[in-house]
């Protein structure tokens, strides 16, 4: 059911012999407790024999809610990460992660990813499939039960979309999905608090600012050549460097946003003092913050000293880009994406 449009949802009662006027009720139980309670007293009686014959019986559902396979917590608490199965059996990770009392989820919006860098545990599992709006919804659902019950007057109002997968390979089911979460009578998650990541998917991109979609964009770019970047991110072979460049201009001059431009430093890879100035040129005209992040370990790569990082940092500042570090959550419990499943899957632990 999470699947649905608001419009959908009101379509699909009007089938079932129920007004449409009973949608915003349900679409409020549903995106913004999480649930279904057939004990609502403002439910009807035709609506609540609706429930039941669309869902099955019982008095109170958690629709579309995956199966909790594994749960860890970072040694300061701030972040929790949860491996999450699928009705098909798929598994996918959802991280929330507290920063100074506020709480941010980052989603899953694929099994696997098609895009293959290197230095992403993710991208080294290959592509299985898209998820489903409801799939999307359902990991932002979960997070917020969970923070409820770690204070129950904090609220879930920050999203990022750089869990496994590419959301822009599933343009039209991440649109979707983003367009209930942000929805004032649901989780009213604002879309200037979500941002979506991508590797440079170009034509999404430039969709993105021809529709006037109102989320954050953040690129991750990782190289400042196409020898340096493609050797990184492989999709870089199909949209090149030049092209993304170009593309994220154009979205500049369109939606007058500024653009986030994500970074993993590498040690001897990506990190001297060269590249960085040959990134400040890269970027001029581009109304540009860019967000350096200490790598993940995997796949044999080593993060950097943080004297090359600040210096990294410094050139980029006095280029006249604001830069900053990406604060650090969850390495203890392998808060990078695909990291956990990762880690089960070479302990032989089945997911």
């Amino acid at each position: 059911m999470h699947d649905l449009s608001f419009s959908e949802l009101a379509d699909a009662l009007i089938a079932g012999g129920v007004s449409p006027h009973h949608a915003k009720s349900l679409w409020r139980s549903l995106h913004r407790e999480g649930e279904v309670s057939l004990t609502d007293k403002n439910f009807v009686t035709p609506l609540k024999r609706w429930i039941q014959e669309s869902v099955g019986e019982g008095k109170t559902f958690f629709l579309d809610a995956p199966e909790v396979v594994d749960e860890i917590r970072s040694s300061d608490g701030l972040t929790r990460k949860f491996l999450l199965r699928l009705r098909d059996g798929q598994v996918i990770e959802t991280v929330l992660m507290g920063y100074d009392g506020r709480h941010t989820v980052c989603v899953s919006t694929q099994a696997g990813c098609a895009m293959g860098c290197v230095f992403c545990a993710t991208g080294q599992m290959g592509f299985v499939r898209h998820l489903r709006p409801g799939e999307i919804v359902a990991q932002v659902l979960h997070a917020r039960r969970i923070l409820k019950t770690i204070d129950p007057k904090k609220r879930l109002r920050n999203m990022v979309l750089m869990g496994m997968g590419e959301p822009l390979h599933n343009y039209d089911s991440v649109m979707q999905a983003l367009g209930t979460i942000s929805d004032v009578r649901g989780a009213s998650i604002g879309p200037s608090k979500i941002a979506i990541s991508t590797v440079g998917v170009v034509p999404s991109i430039l969709r993105l600012a021809e529709e006037a979609q109102p989320y954050r964009l953040a690129v991750s770019l990782h190289g400042s050549t196409e020898e340096e970047r493609s050797a990184l991110v492989p999709a870089s072979k199909r949209w090149s460097l030049e092209m993304l460049i170009d593309a994220c201009r154009k979205y500049g001059e369109i939606t007058g946003k500024r653009i986030f431009f994500e970074w993993t430093l590498i040690a001897g890879k990506n990190d001297s003092p060269e590249t960085a100035k040959r990134l400040v040129e890269l970027l001029k005209g581009i109304d540009a913050h860019v967000n350096l992040i200490p790598l993940n370990p995997t796949g044999g790569f080593a993060g950097v000293q943080s004297d090359s990082g600040h210096e990294f940092q410094r050139i980029l500042r006095e280029g006249g880009f604001p830069c900053t570090f990406r604060q650090r959550r969850g390495i203890d419990v392998a808060a990078g994406c695909g990291m956990l499943k990762a880690e089960k899957r070479e302990r032989g632990v089945t997911c």
